[in-house]
């Protein structure tokens, strides 16, 4: 499905988040400390320069399109996500390599869930 012009540089930063989340998967489960570490701090880093204004304009922008019942259901999810993301940010910080995996494997998901589901509902309504 082409994406919306308005949705297309979301999408975009949505690809750098896959490849970031896949990086943050592996490390954390390489059991290499130093590998460990340098994601950490990568992840740190481009949630800082990216990942956080990406949260930023949706949260501002996006989600208060969606007004329906089941609009609102997606909104839930969204936030809920977003908080446990930040959540996991303290991990982070920490060189925990279970909370680097956990992040790899949430942003991922994430992801997924606003390119299948998110998006589409949003791009219905505008």
């Amino acid at each position: 499905m082409k994406r919306s012009p308005f949705l297309q540089p979301l999408s975009r930063e949505h690809h750098a988040a896959l490849v970031l989340a896949r990086a943050c998967e592996r490390a954390g489960r390489s059991g290499n400390a130093d590998d460990v570490a340098a994601t950490c701090a990568r992840a740190m880093r481009e949630y800082a320069a990216q990942i956080e204004a990406h949260f930023d304009l949706e949260e501002r922008h996006l989600l208060p399109l969606l007004q329906s019942d089941a609009g609102q259901a997606l909104v839930r999810r969204t936030l809920a996500e977003h908080r446990a993301l930040r959540t996991l940010l303290d991990g982070l910080r920490q060189n925990d390599a279970a909370a680097l995996a956990r992040f790899g494997d949430t942003l991922a998901a994430h992801v997924r869930f606003e390119e299948r589901e998110l998006f589409p509902a949003i791009e219905a309504v505008m």
